[in-house]
C-alpha cells in the first residue's frame, strides 16, 4: 500500500504489537470491525514491531507494555526518533506505567481486558490529534490519564483549575472533581508553562485563565479560580504572579 494520508488509504493503518497470540489476536478482531481502520497488521514482540515499520507505512501502534526483550516503553521511545512517527496507544494489564505513557505524549492508555467501545474511543483520539496536527504545540490541548475506580480515563488539562502537590504526586482540580497522579508538580509546571499555569506556592500550580480575583491582605496576597476556591500566593511566587497576569494579551 502507497503511503499517504488515512484519506488517501481510506483509514489508519494499525500495528497490534503484544507477546500474546490471543490478545493479539482478540485486538487485532476488534481494530479490524472498526470503519475507521483501514488495515491490521501484527507483531509479537519490539523487535518485530520495529522490522514491520522498516517496510510499511503505519499511522498508529497500539501496543502491549510488558513484553520480553524490547518491551512497549522502549518501543514508543525508539519510534518517537522517527521523522514521521506513528502515534501511540498503550494497551496494558497496569495501571502504573501512565506517568510514562504521559511523558511519551501517547495519545491513549487502554486498560486490559480491551473492550470495543473503549478501543473505538482511542481511534477517535488518534483521529481528532491528526486533524489538530497543524496547529501550534501550544495551542493543543493535552489529556492525562488518571485512574478511578480501576478505570484509566483521561482528563483535558483545559479543564484544569489548578493543581497541588501531595509528595510525589499532584492532584488535578477540575469542575467535575479532583484526580491524584503520579506526576511531581514541578515535572507540570515545566510542561505547561506556555499553556499559562503557573506556580504561586511551593506546593500550587494555577491556570492563569481561571483567575477570576486576586485579593490582597496585609502584604499577603490570594487567588480565586472559577471553582469559587481561594489560593494563598507565597511571597516567593508573588512577583511572578503579578508579571504574568499584567502581561499584554499577545492574542487581542
Amino acid at each position: 500500500m502507497a503511503a499517504g494520508t488515512p484519506e488517501e488509504t481510506e483509514g489508519l493503518v494499525a500495528l497490534v504489537v503484544d507477546d500474546e497470540t490471543p490478545a493479539r489476536g482478540e485486538l487485532g478482531w476488534v481494530l479490524d470491525q472498526d470503519p475507521r481502520i483501514g488495515r491490521v497488521l501484527t507483531a509479537g514482540s519490539g523487535t518485530a514491531a520495529l522490522a514491520a515499520l522498516e517496510n510499511e507505512r503505519v499511522d498508529v501502534i497500539f501496543s502491549d507494555i510488558s513484553m520480553p526483550g524490547l518491551d512497549g516503553m522502549q518501543l514508543a521511545r525508539v519510534v518517537r526518533r522517527f521523522a514521521e512517527p506513528p502515534q501511540i496507544v498503550f494497551v496494558t494489564a497496569y495501571d502504573t506505567h501512565a506517568v510514562d505513557a504521559f511523558d511519551l505524549e501517547a495519545v491513549d492508555y487502554v486498560m486490559k481486558p480491551v473492550r470495543q467501545e473503549r478501543i473505538g474511543e482511542a481511534v477517535r483520539r488518534c483521529l481528532a490529534q491528526r486533524e489538530r496536527g497543524e496547529v501550534p504545540a501550544a495551542e493543543e490541548d493535552e489529556t492525562i490519564p488518571v485512574e478511578l475506580g480501576g478505570v484509566t480515563r483521561f482528563v483535558s488539562r483545559s479543564d484544569i483549575r489548578y493543581v497541588q502537590a501531595q509528595g510525589d504526586y499532584a492532584r488535578l482540580h477540575t469542575p467535575t472533581g479532583s484526580h491524584l497522579v503520579r506526576i511531581p508538580l514541578a515535572t507540570l509546571e515545566e510542561r505547561w508553562a506556555e499553556a499559562g499555569f503557573v506556580r504561586i506556592h511551593r506546593s500550587t500550580l494555577v491556570a492563569t485563565r481561571h483567575i477570576t480575583e486576586v485579593r490582597t491582605s496585609q502584604g499577603r496576597y490570594t487567588v480565586v479560580v472559577d471553582l469559587g476556591t481561594e489560593l494563598q500566593v507565597s511571597r516567593r511566587h508573588t512577583r511572578a504572579l503579578r508579571s504574568t497576569l499584567v502581561r499584554p494579551d499577545d492574542r487581542s
